[in-house]
């Protein structure tokens, strides 16, 4: 699945390069200065509180909830899944009764090739066999693992014969933590062997990525999350970290470790409703965003929170089984409570930092925080932003390609064609990309801005004016709740369907405000939709943006003046375009209409230069459906477009008089409401300022201080 989006990165640089001209897209506004604060906790880095102390989670019904997961991971045993090893293992070390034969165990439970992308994942999963396993699994398993994390190729600089293709994708935020984790946890287990492709000892291994496990930790404490609040991905980033607080031994590593550990947690328990992850995703896919069922995050959510009625999903997840296999770390009750709660709030948040793909060209750009482009060291840092086609990055990306034999890769092999002319001209190459920017930077993720609001009915999530106009590739800019499988969102499409890129990602992003319970979304692309040959393939988009309303899913949906109006239950959500709408007919050769009886997807014709506007609510603020459906509909809602600029007035039945224009910014009953000037964490439970690692966070009586950079950590 990550190799449609690499693809799309290659591609962007390819046709950027390619082309002779294009237009400028504009620039967008850069993020907001919020106040600066100093961090609330201080002091040097802190030991773990033991399991069962004072405000982390209950110990006896931490014990229960892992119990029953567990007796369903083990019902039986997949010789073919190597989590499934584990959880008979970590079985076994929690239950004395349970008995289990080991002996069943095939040697293939670990192979496959070594050099295909997400090798790393399988790596992790091994880390958890062979640390638990020594003593208990078969001899020939052990040797079968330790060959293959002696085995694995780590780096993409590392040394590789000639020859050998390495088609691994290393780059990446959850990839860069995985194989980092790896390499530091491999070669701890097997100090003394010597590994295949470096000639270093594992003892070696260990002692030079120790930093980079502590950088990787510090960035996640500093920025948040560059894919933010994906419903595939954020497992994938905090997996290694409860693995290395399983296993490290190192101090500071285990205090970065837990405080990063509570952050992730609590970007789930903030942005959770009925157990789906309903918040703006960095990176989603279609199964996620159509259905908890297509969720990564989904078990760990229940195992949690426990604010779902719906089953497990599977029950060989390292989502809930890395954390019942924690001997040493726990959550902290008041993350735990703000996942199970069922109280009115609104969480705004920033992840990821401001690297902008249409700022003006320089020959040396300065980039943020210190992260020099130009230093080769901050290669993998500036890729797991998705700036592998941001021009700011291209001299790095054309070197280390031809260093290190990239463009032999699957991912990498369109851009080889463009090797001589790079050489030739590689200034000119950074302002091409730059000028067409608008799709040719689609996987840049930027500086993300959050808002969520969720009540007991419902639940509405934005990420606010972000990149507006421009492509993003796997970005997921808005939704609405109301249940595990009753979401509506928006989107503009590249393809028709079945294509994923009917569903993933937008071929440009609305400018977005959002106030509580109603959003406001204008969409109005950056660039011209390209019909050349050479553009137009890849990029090229369709003259419509849509909804997903899946009509089946709701207990009843009207439409009235401009509205399509939805039930589930107690919740309510409310959808207007500016645009006429016309219901699709169900179309069979695309998944999501499998089980669909009425149509789900709402087309808005004519033009991508479209208004959406969304309002969720409920029975507590509206009583019944009726009385939403006449207070929505009777609401003044105003489109004004004069000269290429687009004016929105809306007045919310609850929310007030809200406007939003593509030249102004966003005004709430007449007062000025920045858009774009989050802090790190806003929460009835706490908040911590941007670019702060320092929370202090509290639920009832239960209370958590954490300063994540430094590792120091306060439960009560």
């Amino acid at each position: 699945m990550g190799a449609t989006r690499r693809e799309f990165l290659i591609a962007g640089a390819v046709a950027a390069l390619a082309a002779s001209a294009a237009a400028c897209a504009p620039t967008p506004t850069g993020p907001g200065n919020g106040n600066v604060c100093l961090p609330p906790l201080g002091g040097g880095r802190s030991t773990l509180p033991a399991p069962g102390s004072a405000g982390l989670v209950d110990e006896s019904w931490f014990q229960t909830r892992s119990a029953e997961y567990l007796a369903l991971s083990t019902a039986s045993l997949d010789g073919g899944n190597i989590n499934s090893v584990t959880a008979h293992l970590l079985r076994a070390r929690q239950d004395p009764t349970f008995s289990w034969d080991p002996s069943q165990i095939p040697t293939t439970v670990v192979g496959g090739d070594p050099f295909r992308d997400t090798d790393d994942f399988e790596l992790m999963h091994c880390q958890w066999a062979l640390y638990l396993g020594r003593g208990i699994l078969p001899a020939e398993i052990i040797t079968t693992i330790e060959n293959k994390i002696a085995g694995a190729r780590y780096r993409y600089d590392d040394p590789i014969p000639a020859g050998l293709i390495d088609n691994k994708w290393f780059w990446s935020e959850n990839h860069r933590g995985m194989f980092a984790c790896d390499e530091y946890l491999g070669g701890l287990a097997i100090p003394d062997r010597v590994f295949t492709f470096t000639g270093l000892t594992g003892a070696q291994h260990a002692a030079r990525t120790r930093q980079i496990v502590i950088d990787w930790l510090q960035e996640r404490s500093r920025f948040g999350f560059f894919e933010w609040h994906s419903n595939t991905y954020l497992k994938y980033s905090y997996a290694p970290v409860f693995t290395l607080l399983e296993f490290a031994q190192d101090e500071e590593i285990l205090a970065l470790a837990a405080g990063i550990a509570d952050t992730a947690m609590l970007d789930l328990a903030t942005n959770t409703f009925k157990g789906v992850f309903g918040a703006s995703h960095g990176r989603g896919y279609k199964g996620g965003k159509l259905s908890y069922r297509g969720e990564s995050s989904f078990n760990t959510c229940k195992f949690l929170f426990d604010s779902t009625d719906r089953d497990y999903l599977y029950t060989n997840d390292i989502g809930p089984l890395y954390i019942i296999g924690q001997s040493k770390y726990r959550v902290p009750e008041a993350i735990r409570r703000a996942g199970a709660s069922q109280e009115t709030a609104v969480v705004r948040e920033r992840h990821g930092l401001p690297l902008n793909p249409h700022e003006n060209f320089s020959l040396n750009p300065q980039a943020p925080f210190g992260y020099d482009y130009n230093d080769v060291k901050n290669l993998p840092f500036w890729w797991s932003t998705g700036a592998l086609t941001s021009w700011q990055m291209l001299p790095q990306l054309l070197t280390a390609a031809k260093k290190w034999k990239l463009f032999d890769t699957e991912l990498f092999s369109q851009l080889s064609v463009l090797k001589d002319f790079l050489d030739i001209n590689p200034g000119l190459a950074q302002i091409t990309v730059r000028e067409l920017a608008g799709f040719a930077a689609a996987g840049c993720l930027g500086e993300a801005h959050t808002y969520s609001w969720r009540s007991s009915e419902a639940m509405l999530a934005s990420v606010i004016d972000h990149r507006f106009g421009d492509a993003g590739d796997q970005t997921h800019a808005w939704q609405a709740t109301l249940g595990p499988e009753t979401t509506v969102f928006t989107i503009h499409p590249n393809k028709e369907a079945p294509s994923d890129s009917y569903w993933v990602g937008t071929a440009s992003m609305p400018k977005t405000a959002q106030k509580e319970r109603a959003a406001i979304h204008i969409y109005k692309p950056s660039y011209a939709s390209p019909s050349d040959p050479i553009l137009g393939p890849a990029f090229s988009y369709l003259q419509f943006t849509r909804a997903w309303f899946p009509q089946d899913r709701f207990d009843e949906v009207r439409q009235a003046n401009g509205w399509t109006l939805g039930r589930k239950g107690d919740g309510y959500v409310a959808l207007w375009s500016e645009r006429p709408t016309e219901w699709r007919a169900i179309n069979t050769a695309d998944s999501a209409s499998e089980g669909m009886t009425q149509p789900y997807d709402l087309v808005a014709p004519g033009s991508p230069s479209n208004v959406w506007i969304c309002e969720v609510g409920g029975a507590s603020d509206h009583g019944n459906f009726d009385s939403f459906v006449n207070a929505i509909t009777a609401a003044t809602v105003e489109v004004s477009r004069v000269k290429g600029v687009i004016d929105v007035h809306y007045i919310s039945p609850i929310e007030g008089d809200l406007r939003l224009g593509t030249s102004s910014g966003f005004k709430v009953n007449d007062v000025a409401t920045p858009l774009r000037n989050h802090p790190r964490h806003s929460s009835p439970w706490g908040e911590s300022c941007e670019f702060s690692s320092a929370y202090d966070l509290q639920a009832g009586d239960a209370r958590v201080q954490i300063n994540s950079l430094t590792g120091a950590r306060s439960v009560s």
